[in-house]
């Protein structure tokens, strides 16, 4: 037995249209009750789980009458806009169940591009996943356009699997995982049980097959795989008619096709950090804070920075020098320059009042900062 579920704390768990919906015949209460069973024993075992779901659209599509997928953009946003509300409101039920919490989040590409909204749609999934709530996540398919679209929720899932730096995302489908052939064509197709993420054999293997509900076919989720292990994110595709399919993982079973990612989640977090992200500005730290940092692994708070350097954003990259000026490590800066030369020797709870708001109280948080060496 061997399951890359089994160690991973952090999960993004992505359900398809067809699973969501029945294959079109409306919202499957029945197995979205399944699924919110199986995440609330997960959550007894010290897992965060953060749910990206399929079905806005093909609800809409059902409760509009409508047989056919429509092409054409506003219709697609309209039928969003009328599944969302029932898809949100079964969740809601399914979950209260267990005494659970949900929360609806709904994203555009522009969200995770622009460094100041990824910052905060991080900041906000972290909040809720330490209050104990679930967030639901979908794209925002009522404002969405061509240019912002992620296409499928498999790409959308593997991009929060970056975001919140997940260790595994669970992609749940129609099918039993990745064949060797469509083996709805090909009786000889036998199931990939283990793979590498990125691997381009299992591209080509993967072709466009598909349902016509989902825009995505298992080539897109081969895809989501090789985005998400850039994180360090393992993968696994598996069945969602599986029964305990997401316990069944948990408990170290081989279930579906696993796609293991070369790099260690941190060695994929540092080599973005360090070497990818362009340096906007500064902070020379004191000695005291040079040394939580470095020895003891902690945040950087604004009383211990001595002098901002430079001109940049909420979100935007910055060196963390010591006193001396050599960099030990930079990372995601929670407030801009203008508002860190404001706040800099001043203690966390002064922050309010000083600004007038607060929107954390690290100057950079450590899960935002890599330490050079």
């Amino acid at each position: 037995m061997s399951s890359v579920v089994a160690g991973a704390k952090r999960l993004v768990v992505k359900v398809g249209s067809s699973l969501v919906t029945n294959d079109g015949k409306g919202l499957d209460t029945q197995a979205i009750a399944l699924w919110a069973r199986q995440i609330a024993a997960l959550r007894t075992q010290g897992k965060e789980v953060v749910l990206v779901s399929s079905g806005a659209i093909a609800e809409g599509m059902q409760r509009l009458k409508w047989s056919k997928r429509p092409k054409a953009i506003p219709e697609l946003q309209a039928a969003a806009a009328v599944g969302q509300m029932g898809l949100a409101q079964v969740y809601e039920s399914c979950f209260r169940v267990h005494n659970i919490e949900t929360a609806q989040v709904l994203l555009t590409h522009d969200d995770l591009a622009d460094r100041k909204r990824y910052l905060n749609a991080r900041s906000t999934l972290t909040t809720l996943l330490h209050l104990g709530v679930v967030p639901v996540i979908n794209e925002n398919d009522t404002v969405v356009t061509d240019e912002i679209k992620f296409g499928d929720n498999d790409t959308l899932g593997s991009l929060v699997a970056n975001l919140i730096e997940a260790d595994a995302l669970i992609i749940l489908t129609d099918q039993q995982g990745l064949f060797t052939a469509d083996p709805r064509k090909d009786p000889a197709a036998t199931l990939v049980r283990n793979g590498r993420a990125g691997d381009e054999s299992l591209e080509q293997m993967a072709g466009s097959t598909g349902g016509g509900l989902g825009k995505g076919g298992m080539l897109t989720k081969i895809l989501a795989a090789k985005r998400a292990a850039k994180s360090g994110a393992h993968t696994v595709i598996a069945s969602g008619r599986e029964p305990d399919v997401l316990l069944r993982l948990a408990g170290g079973w081989e279930v579906g096709t696993e796609l293991k990612a070369d790099t260690p989640r941190i060695n994929a977090r540092k080599a973005w950090l360090s070497d990818h992200l362009q340096v906007r500005g500064s902070l020379t730290l004191d000695a005291g804070a040079t040394r939580a940092l470095v020895q003891d692994g902690k945040s950087l708070l604004p009383i211990g920075v001595a002098q901002v350097s430079g001109e940049f954003e909420r979100g935007e990259v910055v060196a963390i020098r010591a006193p001396e000026g050599r960099e030990i490590a930079r990372g995601l800066v929670n407030y801009s320059s203008t508002e860190a030369r404001l706040i800099m020797r001043h203690p966390s709870s002064e922050i309010e009042g000083i600004l007038g708001f607060v929107i954390e109280a690290e100057l950079v948080h450590r899960d935002n900062m890599v330490v050079q060496g």
